[in-house]
């Protein structure tokens, strides 16, 4: 059996009871997309899964996930991969978005990795510190960062037990040395199971939408033996180039242009020294704590400040 014919097979699994629709049909779409137009598979995927669910009406929580694996939070390595999970609830956060129930960090021994819960899931809540058992969740990828999602087929077992949870933060010291396309202004999709950053309007899998203006760096962090690439989230790039996004929204708008605002941030950061801590993703290493540094870490460094974002 082919790749293709076996992602066919899957998303008709998927779809079976919602759309009258064959696997050699799916195929055929994958196959044009894959071959036709270049398009890698997974995005060829999406975009057939896309295709159906505005061509039904059926909500993407009630697609069929098929069957399930217990896996460990390390072993993900796939997008939209239905899986079970025995995790420990080690961080909630405050939700951005009124479509979701909670945010935050599961872990096991293998690591940590971000969850969502959405309100039309109508789930149970979890609570910070407890370990459940997790039936039937999917997973996502953007910007080769993995998290898992609950959804209506997500059954929630709390269980009386232990975890420890493994460490798979990094900490790295170095000067920040350049700052890379995509970073300061951005727009981000509005969809609620989406974040992907706009690319002249339009989301890779929603099309053209209205964005949410967010800030980020993408930076590369030299320790003196290696480059590290390194992505500030809104919070931490409001702290470490003194800017808000109100702010930064501002200056673009007064310049109607958005690049001045990454030309502020480069003035701020470049050739600063930091301390960075969090989780890699990819090949990205995620800024969860960041601490300045007055002096060459390879000297004996003090600290100015420190931040936990």
């Amino acid at each position: 059996m082919t790749d293709v014919r076996q992602h066919a097979e899957d998303l008709h699994e998927q779809f079976s009871g919602h759309a009258d629709v064959s696997v050699d049909e799916i195929e055929e779409r994958l196959e044009r997309l894959v071959d036709e137009f270049k398009v890698p598979m997974d995005e060829a995927k999406r975009s057939v899964r896309s295709h159906y669910v505005d061509e039904t009406g059926v909500d993407r929580d009630e697609l069929a996930g098929g069957s399930s694996d217990e896996v460990e939070l390390g072993d993900i390595d796939q997008d939209e991969q239905w899986v079970d999970l025995t995790v420990k609830v080690t961080q909630l956060w405050e939700p951005r978005s009124d479509s979701i129930a909670q945010v935050g960090l599961v872990g096991d021994e293998s690591g940590t990795k971000k969850f969502v819960s959405f309100e039309t899931s109508e789930l149970p809540e979890l609570e910070e510190g407890a370990v459940y058992r997790l039936s039937n969740v999917v997973t996502d990828e953007y910007e080769g960062q993995y998290s898992v999602k609950l959804n209506r087929t997500t059954t929630i077992e709390e269980l009386d037990e232990e975890i420890e949870v493994g460490d798979d933060d990094v900490t790295i010291e170095g000067a920040l040395v350049d700052i890379q396309s995509g970073s300061g202004l951005i727009k981000r999709c509005p969809e609620e199971d989406c974040t992907r950053v706009l690319q002249n309007g339009r989301c890779a899998e929603h099309g053209e939408v209205e964005g949410t203006f967010d800030l980020r760096i993408k930076a590369v962090v030299d320790d003196g033996v290696d480059a590290h690439e390194v992505i500030f989230n809104e919070a931490a790039t409001e702290d470490v180039a003194d800017i808000s996004l109100e702010e930064a929204k501002d200056m673009a708008m007064d310049a109607l242009d958005t690049t001045v605002v990454a030309d502020e941030i480069r003035d701020e950061v470049m050739g600063v020294y930091y301390r960075v801590t969090g989780p890699t993703f990819g090949r990205y290493v995620l800024a969860d704590d960041v601490e300045e540094l007055t002096e060459r870490p390879d000297t004996e460094s003090t600290l100015i400040r420190a931040r936990s974002m």
